[in-house]
């Protein structure tokens, strides 16, 4: 709803009374202004009667006989004194260079306002209406028409003289009429008439529906929406009229155009005027209310309605009241509603007053959202129509919201929209910034700063540094990681975090963003004194990342102690830069952290530290035992006397056995399995590595009183042994555990073996056919003899280079080629000729596969 306020040069104010405004929640669809200037002046001295607009001025009628013509502004361009009384109605052509006017005393002017021609004619009653044709500029179409008691159409004939021919009388006053291209309508107290000037025929009558109503107070209300659309308004009544052609079948005698009335419905209020607006309608309503006080009927203010008509109801899209001059006294035929096409202007034309509605724009929009504190709404509105906006920018916009939002207490996402409205603008940016501080919320804007374009002054950033330290050590921790070190001055924070240590020296999240400072600061050597303090795993990757190997030089004990594995995987990639000899010096007191990095050296390389195997026994022997027989049985530099000696000390019987067989003493090992592990399934293990028969006898020899040992021998020795060297052996009367199944073991063995080797004997036997065939058919193939080859004997060409000689040559399966006569002649034993260079090659005799004679 919306209201226009009494005030000279204020615009019209869009609402109603305040209850309402404050449950409706709909935005306006158009804006209306006072029209001022002008039009002020003439309104304290006047009163306005009627009004006609053109797309390039206003024309303003008024009760004392005056027509102005206006600019869009309200400001008077011209001046006619017309008569003394009342303008009831002033006409324009399209081309808005002709008027005709009409008044209450029956004068009727027609005249050109750039030009000299003009009617004039006094009648003998008052003349209600008048309309000019819409081309009254061609000469073709000087026609006008005025009402009265009757309806009279004057044309201009070709002697220039005007004559008038009567359309209508009988049936009361005309007042009203409009003329759109070839029709024209009018309203008497009866009804609705059009004409169509061309065929000079009447083409429909609409009654009135509501006779009650006089006339003269509620008068009919036209309006053309389009040359065959006619749109009715009377009382509360609205009907849309279409012209329609008649088919030629249906002609007859009746006119050739028709109206169909194809919308009718009521209104609440009184009509005053009618206007259209795209499909929709806007309608000026006359409202009389009862007041509760009294409960008698008043005038209340106008409304205009824009409505959306349906067959035979209408929806309604918005409604404002307005508050014009003098609307308390003002009836239904004091209010005109009048409009310009091209503009969508719609002028609300009373007696006091003049306002203006037009269509609401993009910054009216905005104006409304901001004006309902929906600033995220209006900051979309005016993004998506940043082109069309005038009055609005978007920044400004923005501002509003932030400040909405500090104000609304949302802190946390008014800074997260500063990231979008404030940008690259470092200045708002810094601005914003104090304004967080002012409220003690720079907490809320620290996540959102920027960090590379635009770049703060670094006071912003060491400010809400300082607040974090202040109160949140976790916080502030988190900005020194997140915020490139650059973004202010470090030797200041760092003070500062030095200054709160004194009071709590222990603080492990200060000591670790000290250590970060500090590394931002390239001052890695307190950055690493500090992680390798806390225990901090970064403490790897700050070596690495700088380069720091000279400066732990004397901390590889802290390193190990932190971490041994990282530590000697670091300190072994990098034996460029610590040396094996400096790890094993620093690490001297503590050898179990020596065992761990000799032992992780010996597993990636056997050699590297072979001055340091003898010691690694030791070691082994005291922190690895589980590992001490691989070391022993893969180092090539470890003196195996003192390996014994230890193993011995010890009592490490099976590494003493590996280091006894390795020095070659297999017996002493034999027998310390067997006496010192018990273990029969060892001790024929180590028999079958070492592959000795004096073992094996050793093996019986000890085993044969021993009967467990005897079954252990009978399931393994098979394979190894003739198994009838240990039956022989053994006592009659011993009782062997599972004798028979062991009997029984060793029958399947060798019948197992028996097997094996006959099968292996056929697949030799098919192997060697099959290369015998295969060597017999390479055998039989042809041999390429040409100038190229030579005799392996003479080395001259074996084809003579005279083709007509005789000669003969031999060709051996080993593709070597001899003149006979360079072969020598065959043995008395054997015929058989064998190629010189294979023979002598112990290669195997090659008989001749080929003799070529000619």
């Amino acid at each position: 709803m919306a209201e226009a306020e009494e005030q000279e040069t204020g615009s019209l104010e869009e609402s109603t009374d305040e209850s309402e405004e404050e449950e409706s929640e709909e935005e306006p669809k158009l804006k209306y202004e006072r029209l001022s200037n002008g039009v002020t002046e003439i309104l304290q001295k006047d009163a306005a009667s009627c009004m006609t607009v053109h797309d390039k001025f206003l024309a303003l009628g008024t009760h004392y006989g005056k027509v102005y013509l206006l600019d869009v502004q309200g400001n008077i361009t011209q001046k006619f004194d017309v008569s003394p009384v009342k303008i009831n109605q002033i006409s324009l052509d399209e081309s808005g260079e002709h008027m005709g006017v009409c008044s209450e005393d029956g004068k009727v002017q027609v005249f050109g306002l750039y030009s000299g021609e003009e009617f004039h004619e006094t009648f003998d009653c008052p003349i209600k209406i008048i309309a000019v044709h819409p081309h009254f500029v061609r000469s073709s179409c000087k026609q006008f028409v005025t009402g009265g008691k009757k309806l009279l159409l004057f044309e201009r004939s070709w002697m220039n003289r005007w004559k008038s021919v009567v359309l209508h009388e009988g049936e009361g006053n005309i007042r009203s009429v409009k003329w759109r291209g070839h029709l024209i309508a009018w309203a008497n107290n009866m009804g609705v008439k059009i004409f169509d000037i061309i065929s000079k025929q009447r083409i429909t009558n609409v009654p009135r529906d509501d006779i009650s109503l006089r006339p003269d107070m509620y008068p009919c209300s036209l309006c053309w929406k389009d040359n065959v659309t006619l749109i009715i308004g009377w009382g509360t009544s609205v009907k849309i009229c279409s012209v329609k052609e008649r088919h030629a079948s249906e002609m007859r005698d009746l006119p050739s155009r028709y109206v169909e009335i194809v919308s009718q419905f009521e209104t609440e209020f009184y009509i005053s005027g009618l206007a259209p607006l795209c499909d929709q309608l806007v309608v000026l309503s006359y409202v009389k209310e009862i007041s509760e006080k009294t409960e008698r009927e008043y005038c209340a203010r106008p409304r205009l309605d824009i409505i959306q008509p349906l067959s035979e109801t209408c929806e309604e899209i918005s409604s404002d009241a307005l508050t014009v001059r003098g609307f308390q006294e003002n009836e239904c035929r004091d209010y005109h509603l009048e409009y310009s096409e091209g503009e969508s202007l719609f002028y609300i034309v009373s007696p006091r007053d003049v306002v203006v509605a037009k269509e609401r724009d993009q910054d009216d929009h905005i104006d409304w959202l901001l004006e309902k504190k929906k600033y995220e709404e209006a900051l979309m509105a005016a993004e998506i129509s940043q082109k069309n906006i005038k009055r609005h920018k978007i920044l400004d916009i923005g501002l509003a919201y932030i400040n909405h939002l500090v104000e609304r207490g949302d802190y946390d996402i008014a800074a997260r929209k500063c990231q979008k409205i404030l940008g690259k603008n470092a200045a708002l940016w810094e601005y914003e910034v104090y304004k967080f501080k002012e409220i003690g919320q720079l907490k809320a804007i620290s996540p959102y700063l920027p960090r590379g374009d635009p770049v703060l002054k670094p006071l912003i950033y060491e400010m809400i540094l300082h607040e974090f330290l202040e109160s949140d050590y976790e916080g502030f921790a988190t900005l020194i990681r997140e915020w490139p070190g650059d973004l202010y001055n470090n030797s200041v924070i760092v003070q500062a975090v030095r200054d709160h240590l004194k009071k709590d020296s222990q603080n492990k999240t200060l000591l670790k963003t000290l250590a970060e400072l500090y590394t931002y600061d390239k001052n890695y050597g307190n950055a690493l004194e500090i992680y390798l303090t806390l225990r901090h795993k970064d403490v790897f990757q700050l070596i690495h990342k700088h380069n720091l190997f000279s400066s732990i030089k004397d901390k590889i004990v802290l390193l190990m102690d932190f971490d041994s594995e990282k530590a000697v995987d670091m300190l072994l990639d990098n034996e460029d830069k610590i040396s094996i000899k400096k790890v094993v010096e620093e690490l001297e007191d503590r050898p179990e952290l020596q065992h761990v990095y000799l032992h992780k050296l010996f597993k990636r390389d056997h050699h590297k530290g072979q001055r340091y195997h003898e010691k690694q026994i030791s070691l082994y022997a005291e922190y690895d035992r589980p590992n001490l027989l691989p070391f022993l049985r893969d180092s090539t530099h470890c003196p195996l006397e003192k390996a014994l000696e230890i193993c011995q000390q010890r009592n490490f019987v099976e590494e003493t056995v590996y280091l006894l067989s390795r020095m070659g003493n297999s017996r002493s090992a034999l027998k310390m399995i067997m006496e010192e592990l018990h273990d029969v399934d060892k001790a024929i293990e180590f028999a079958k590595e070492q592959d000795d028969g004096e073992l094996w006898e050793d093996l019986i020899l000890y085993s044969i009183d021993k009967p467990p040992f005897i079954t252990g021998l009978l399931n393994n020795i098979g394979t190894h042994v003739d198994p009838i060297l240990l039956i022989h052996r053994i006592k009659e009367g011993m009782e062997i555990p599972n004798l028979r199944d062991s009997l029984v073991k060793i029958l399947q063995d060798y019948n197992l073996q028996i097997l094996l080797r006959e099968g292996c004997k056929k697949i030799l036997v098919a192997d060697s056919l099959s290369l015998l065939k295969k060597m017999h058919r390479t055998q039989m193939k042809g041999v390429l003899v040409d100038e190229e080859n030579i005799c392996e004997s003479c080395l001259s060409p074996v084809l003579p280079s005279d083709a007509a000689k005789p000669f003969s040559v031999v060709v051996f399966h080993c593709r070597h080629m001899f003149h006979k006569e360079c072969l020598p002649m065959p043995s008395m034993n054997s015929a058989a000729q064998f190629c010189n260079i294979c023979s002598a090659k112990n290669r195997g005799p090659g008989s001749a596969i080929l003799e070529m004679k000619k």
